[in-house]
């Protein structure tokens, strides 16, 4: 067994680049998870400083200078998030306030259809199942009411954390994008030179990841504002709420879009009955759905890695875990590095072999 292990050891770690690849994504990993709740604005600023890194690019290509750019693209994205933003909360409260007023009516409306079941098919519905249904969705709002109840009591913690990343986090970006040679060269002097499988990596990521965050955006604006439109036209109820429930479900490959399917399917079931007008609401919202998947998808992320569906459920179920909703957005990039270091490791142990052959 020691033979074994040492012949794999030497076999896979006999090239110092390869040491230094591990050692780096051992020392990153840790630093992640130890530090991770303390140091997410930065992380955040990371990502949004990577964004913001090739409209930067673009006006120093037009004889700007780094600075003038950083600062115009900066000042742009916080206008705009912050337009967003006031345009958005305000009706996204009053239509998610109403929502939980009219939830106990909702409710009761929903027992009183399922009683009626036993009467009209009595060989496939049975009273006493229905009692037992009723019951279980009972407790779940209960423990739904309680969830929602410490998550106000929270509120003014969480009013805190917002605006340390609206001030901090615009601050970082600037600096990040402003000062990215500088920063970039500090952190590679700590580097051992030994280090031509982690810049493979790097190189293989820096594409994709741009990729995924840029078209994720793009994506989660289209399908929000398409179904938001869609659902005020047809004048459905919580359209706006609605709207950005459809849209940030994208953040979770088809996961997201079963839950949020629950909110539309029973607001419209309650607002028009089973009607043309319900009817007209999920044909709709189907429709999105559809475009989404077959060409919106397609043309924002054809340059980014191909994963396994499989591959990207257990992703996202193993980074959302770790790092919540940061966790499920940067799932496929992180999936997306562990297919790129399993590249660089093979394509390294079968030069290695080349150069034992020869």
């Amino acid at each position: 067994m020691i033979k074994l292990f040492t012949e794999w050891y030497t076999r896979k770690f006999s090239d110092p680049h390869a040491v230094t690849l591990v050692v780096i994504l051992v020392c990153l990993a840790l630093f992640i998870a130890l530090f991770s709740d303390l140091l997410m604005p930065v992380f955040v600023a990371i990502a949004i400083a990577f964004l913001l890194d090739l409209p930067v690019n673009k006006l120093m290509h037009i004889s700007f200078s780094r600075t003038s750019a950083t600062v115009i693209v900066v000042a742009t994205f916080v206008s705009i998030t912050l337009i967003g933003l006031l345009g958005l909360m305000p009706v996204i409260w009053q239509q998610s306030s109403n929502l939980l007023q009219e939830a106990p009516q909702m409710i009761t409306q929903g027992q009183g259809y399922l009683l009626t079941l036993p009467e009209k098919y009595p060989e496939l519905v049975h009273e006493a199942q229905i009692q037992g249904l009723i019951a279980f969705a009972n407790d779940k709002f209960l423990e739904w009411g309680q969830v929602a109840l410490k998550a106000s009591l929270s509120s003014i913690s969480d009013i805190v954390a917002l605006m340390v990343y609206l001030i901090l986090v615009p601050l970082m970006v600037f600096f990040f994008l402003k000062d990215k040679k500088a920063l970039l060269t500090s952190i590679t002097s700590f580097l051992p030179k030994e280090r031509r499988m982690a810049i493979q990596v790097a190189h293989e990521m820096n594409q994709q990841i741009l990729n995924y965050i840029r078209g994720k955006v793009i994506e989660i604006i289209i399908v929000g504002a398409a179904t938001t439109i869609a659902f005020m036209w047809l004048n459905l109820d919580y359209a706006v709420l609605l709207g950005v429930l459809v849209g940030l479900s994208v953040l979770v490959p088809y996961v997201g879009a079963t839950v949020v399917t629950i909110p539309v399917f029973l607001v419209a079931l309650f607002q028009f009955g089973v009607s043309s007008e319900f009817g007209y609401v999920m044909l709709a919202y189907g429709v999105i759905q559809a475009i989404d998947g077959n060409v919106i998808v397609p043309l924002l992320f054809s340059e980014a890695v191909n994963l396994h569906p499989v591959i990207i459920i257990v992703a996202v179920i193993f980074f959302g875990g770790l790092w919540g909703f940061w966790g499920i957005f940067f799932a496929i990039p992180l999936a997306a590095l562990v297919k790129a270091v399993l590249n660089a490791w093979s394509s390294n142990q079968e030069a290695v072999i080349a150069n034992i052959t020869e």
